[in-house]
């Protein structure tokens, strides 16, 4: 049986992974910003 199927969804799985939390990530900073500058923080 080939293994290199199961190692492609592996490496797919991860970038996936890391793609999500790396977006989500950037949308909650964009959030921070946006009430850090609405509460009159530092620009």
């Amino acid at each position: 049986m080939n293994h290199w199927a199961f190692v492609w969804a592996a490496y797919a799985l991860t970038a996936l992974g890391t793609a999500v939390v790396s977006l989500t990530s950037w949308r909650a900073m964009r959030r921070a910003e946006a009430r850090a500058r609405d509460m009159g923080g530092r620009e």
